[in-house]
């Protein structure tokens, strides 16, 4: 199995600095046990895992210990993949299991969630 895996530094606009996390974007979940392994070997704080569905892409966290409920670093650097990708887009639509559907969108100093 191939993935990608995008690692970006949120807060910042300097390589190396700010707060790291991972993003792998997938077109179905993978199975919860791969997600952990994957985030263990990222090490670092977050990453993020995301599958578009509908209209709205469905976000999930894991640290290297466990899945979390919530992250705002790991998501702004999602946001971050995806408008790079879809460049036309001013506003992704996410949901989490947790906290149910929210918005990040672009801002003329960078993003709003």
């Amino acid at each position: 199995m191939k993935l990608k895996v995008s690692y970006i530094d949120a807060f910042t606009d300097t390589v190396f600095r700010g707060n790291p996390a991972a993003v792998m974007m997938t077109d179905t979940w993978l199975a919860d046990s791969l997600m952990q392994e994957i985030a263990m070997e990222n090490n670092l704080s977050e990453t993020a895992f995301t599958v578009k569905t509908g209209d709205q892409y469905h976000i999930r966290w894991f640290s290297p210990l466990s899945e979390i409920k919530f992250c705002g670093h790991a998501t702004l650097a999602t946001a971050y993949v995806l408008f790079s990708e879809k460049s036309e887009t001013e506003t992704i639509p996410f949901y989490a299991e947790a906290v149910g559907a929210f918005d990040v969108s672009k801002a003329d100093d960078g993003f709003i969630q």
